[in-house]
């Protein structure tokens, strides 16, 4: 990850999920959580980019990410079915960001995102 991250911040850990929220966006990347946020790496077509709220991009050189601080975190969600596992996070303005592990454990994920 380019991104920088001050001293206080420290990573969790990462992994390569698919992002969708419900504006229909959904792209594949690395999410990586920290102590303070979640930090997400994807390439951005147009459309896509369009359907997140722009206040969640940030730029670091050429480079975008998706970032939620924890502190808009209002509750997570886990949801399991045979092919996909994943994490509901809901934001303090009701929008929802959907991390799906695909058939692996999501277990990790959503403990990392709620720590």
């Amino acid at each position: 990850m380019k991104c920088e991250m001050p001293e206080n911040e420290k990573i969790i850990d990462t992994w390569t999920v698919v992002y969708s929220n419900e504006k229909g966006a959904r792209c594949n990347g690395k999410l990586t959580v920290t102590n303070k946020r979640l930090l997400y790496d994807a390439k951005f077509d147009v459309t896509t980019r369009g359907l997140v709220e722009e206040s969640l991009f940030v730029k670091w050189g050429s480079e975008e990410y998706i970032v939620i601080p924890k502190s808009r975190i209002k509750h997570v969600e886990v949801q399991k079915s045979f092919f996909a596992k994943r994490a509901i996070v809901t934001l303090d303005d009701g929008s929802l960001h959907m991390f799906n592990y695909g058939m692996l454990n999501i277990d990790p994920v959503a403990e990392a995102i709620i720590r």
